[in-house]
């Protein structure tokens, strides 16, 4: 489906994205384009490899996704020819790149567009060391930071993502950050969903669980997380470790064979990837995320406490900056540290965690509204058409 007629006062807007398989970055994507002002804004998709999991839930929105169909890690000549027609066709006023590959692709397909284009990035990523990042990854970092200066506005989604990218050469001049969002609706507290996770797992109601919610990735640092479960679980068998994400199951072989060698299999359930994560993490007593690096803004953390949970991260990324008050950061790759952070949340007790749960909220629902994150992002496309007349 191509735009051929615009409507009265709308700009368009071609957000070109990686791909539409399921991350942070993808869901916060599938967020913005939810609650855009659809009045103002004509929003469509272009993934460069294929709909993944979110693109039939964006076409449900009503609004249009392209797929050029790229094999990952291997651009070719003919697909980059299908995405500039792709994009020619569709005359946008706006082209948004999402997340690396697709900036330098907005970027392509600018240069190569028939009129001038207004081109933002959007970049949710912490690249702490270019070492760890993969070749064609690493590549594409530089050469944006070679290019940055001449898109207009380069968003990124956490204060040290943008610290780091500056220091590896990215214009500063045209940058700004704008958070991830939360809808607080969907993600709140619920005493269902505590009752129906422990169902599930065929757990009494008094046990109490940790969780770990997020895709298998050295980045995520499950042996982290797995490490300090070893530490604590022998002196409160009352508590259960819960691992959920995509390729987070018993088919991993790493993490299988870590967990029976840390002798905790009666009290880890590994649930692989979950499309009902709002009611996960509604049922969970606290909430953690042990990643080593790269980190920008974990949507996880702020769904978490948006459902009033407390919440145990390492200092990665924005992280800390989230959590603020409302729970424990620890160092990256300090297993005891993440243990004792535990521990002192289970110490306290179900109501002094209720106490903790209800202040994340009220810091997610006062700083980090999906409502006020999206109205940001709709601001700053409107100040690139102070001059100009929509079609």
């Amino acid at each position: 489906m191509l735009i051929k007629n615009r409507s009265l006062n709308k700009f368009v807007i071609v957000f070109i994205t990686t791909d539409l398989d399921m991350g942070g970055a993808e869901i916060m994507l599938y967020n913005l384009l939810s609650k855009i002002n659809r009045q103002r804004f004509c929003p469509v998709v272009v993934s460069l490899i294929d709909g993944g999991v979110w693109g039939n839930r964006i076409k449900a929105l009503g609004i249009p996704v392209h797929t050029i169909k790229m094999q990952q890690g291997r651009p070719t000549p003919t697909g980059l020819l299908r995405l500039i027609k792709t994009v020619n066709q569709l005359k946008p006023d706006i082209i948004q790149g999402w997340m690396y590959h697709g900036n330098l692709a907005a970027q392509l397909a600018s240069i190569f567009s028939a009129g001038k284009i207004r081109v933002f990035w959007s970049i949710h990523h912490s690249p702490t060391s270019l070492s760890s990042e993969r070749i064609m990854t690493r590549a594409i970092i530089k050469v944006g930071a070679n290019i940055s200066q001449f898109n207009h506005k380069v968003i990124f989604v956490s204060q040290n993502s943008q610290k780091l990218h500056e220091q590896l050469g990215y214009n500063s001049d045209n940058s700004c950050v704008i958070p991830n969002g939360f809808d607080t609706d969907l993600f709140k507290h619920s005493v269902t969903a505590k009752r129906e996770l422990r169902d599930e797992l065929n757990l009494p109601e008094s046990s109490l669980m940790i969780g770990l919610i997020c895709r298998y990735h050295p980045m995520k640092d499950h042996a982290n997380f797995l490490k300090a479960a070893a530490l604590i679980a022998n002196n409160y068998s009352e508590v259960n470790f819960i691992l959920a994400g995509t390729d987070v199951d018993e088919n991993n072989t790493f993490i299988s064979r870590l967990i029976e060698e840390l002798n905790i299999s009666s009290q880890v359930h590994l649930l692989g990837e979950r499309h009902d994560i709002d009611r996960i993490l509604a049922g969970l007593d606290i909430v953690s995320l042990s990643s080593a690096y790269g980190e920008a803004f974990p949507l996880v953390i702020g769904e978490a406490m948006s459902c009033g949970v407390p919440c145990v991260v390492t200092d990665v990324g924005d992280s800390g900056l989230i959590v603020g008050h409302t729970g424990k950061i620890v160092p990256p790759s300090n297993s005891q540290a993440l243990a004792n952070a535990w521990k002192d949340l289970i110490s306290i007790g179900a109501e002094g965690r209720e106490v903790l749960g209800k202040a994340a909220r009220e810091r997610i629902i006062a700083s980090f509204s999906l409502e006020s994150v999206v109205n940001r992002y709709e601001k700053l496309y409107e100040t690139a058409f102070k001059n100009a007349i929509p079609i």
